[in-house]
């Protein structure tokens, strides 16, 4: 896993999760508390409510993501940097400041009056911006995005067919899409990805949401910190049924999730609570690595065959290879003593093993490509063995 070093502030697996307070300077933003037109109340709002909350980064937007609005041109957003540079001016405070664009030219202006990093939710689509952030030695946060200034976080809507290939644009899924986003238009040195939650487009469901969080992990396979902007969205309050204004304690057991599963820096409007959030997820994740004489070893993230895919994949390697080497564990209740015979047959045929121990239900166990290949064979199974077929299919996807 790559560090990236922001003006000073290192993030990655080797530093504490950061915390990234949010300023709008944007009259249409629909978060009011964020929103200043005002430098020096801004700079209050900056030093009381962010930095002395616990914020290592304050990232500044000069107008609203909100699809509803119009999008402003780079001019119309150069027009409202002095409000933002006349704040970080005003700031008391140390932290790291990002700002919000999707313009290279509106980087390039903020990054040599003062700002530190920028936060691209376009994803690289100004195909001017790696260059403008490597001759700064900038920091960039990339957001998954089409091509497209216009349409922010819309993977959905990218021609993957021609952008990637037929075959592959049948098989993705949307999760898989916002991977390739990613990609898209390279990495520098200094990008921090963001894999786009929030309801971007029309297409994008709260079910992508969900998915997207439950493979967090799988976007530790590009190598850089990952960026997440979870505070108060959609996907969290459908699942506790509760409204924007009540959703802070379903956003913070959420970020404790998303820092286990890999999170690097966590966007947010709620910088206190946030911030004690990030620790338990810190305090409870496991990743080992050592490190002497020029050497260092690094056990990767992979909890699962399709996590094991992805790492091989950004490395070269054939990711057919996840699936005779990752192991699966499956246990399995309901299930009558001659149907527990015919499975414990059918394993050993490919290459797995049923353990059952008296009064304990039985083991499954084998490679990915082992159990997969009970798995069809259970599916041309009738009855109980036929129904557990479907069921493996499920949990094994």
């Amino acid at each position: 896993m790559n560090s990236v070093d922001a003006a000073g502030l290192g993030i990655g697996d080797d530093y504490p999760p950061r915390i990234m307070g949010v300023l709008n300077v944007s009259e249409e933003s629909p978060y009011d508390p964020s929103v200043y037109d005002d430098p020096g109340e801004a700079a209050r709002y900056v030093d009381e409510e962010l930095i002395g909350e616990g914020a290592d980064i304050v990232d500044v937007g000069l107008e609203s993501a909100n699809k509803r609005f119009d999008v402003l041109s780079a001019e119309e957003e150069l027009d409202r940097l002095h409000v933002a540079l006349e704040t970080i001016e005003s700031v008391s405070g140390d932290a790291i400041f990002s700002i919000e664009t999707r313009y290279a030219e509106v980087a390039d202006a903020a990054l040599s009056q003062g700002f530190d990093m920028v936060n691209d939710i376009c994803g690289f689509a100004d195909p001017e911006m790696p260059t403008v952030c490597e001759d700064h030695d900038a920091a960039v946060a990339k957001m998954a995005s089409p091509p497209d200034l216009e349409r922010p976080g819309a993977v959905e809507e990218t021609d993957w067919a021609s952008r990637k290939s037929p075959e592959w644009a049948a098989q993705a899924d949307y999760v898989d899409q916002v991977y390739e986003a990613l990609k898209q238009n390279g990495l520098t040195d200094k990008t921090i990805i963001d894999p786009a939650f929030g309801g971007w487009s029309e297409a994008q469901t709260l079910a992508d949401d969900r998915e997207t969080f439950r493979r967090l992990r799988e976007f530790r396979a590009l190598g850089q910190p990952m960026l997440v902007s979870i505070n108060r969205k959609n996907f969290l309050g459908e699942i506790a049924d509760r409204e924007t204004d009540e959703r802070l304690p379903v956003s913070l057991a959420a970020t404790s999730m998303a820092v286990e599963r890999g999170a690097h820096v966590i966007r947010t409007h709620d910088v206190a609570e946030t911030r004690d959030a990030t620790l338990i997820g810190e305090a409870f994740t496991e990743r080992a690595s050592a490190a002497a004489d020029g050497l260092t070893v690094s056990q990767l993230d992979v909890h699962s065959t399709r996590e094991f895919r992805a790492q091989l994949r950004e490395r070269g390697v054939d990711p057919a290879f996840a699936d005779d080497w990752q192991a699966q564990l499956v246990e399995i209740e309901g299930l009558e003593a001659d149907a527990r015979e015919r499975l414990t047959a059918i394993a050993a045929e490919n290459g797995a093993v049923v353990q059952c121990a008296s009064d304990v239900q039985p083991l499954l166990m084998g490679s990915t490509t082992a159990v997969s290949g009970v798995t069809e064979r259970l599916n041309d199974e009738d009855g109980a063995l036929g129904e557990l077929g479907e069921k493996l299919s499920e949990v094994l996807r």
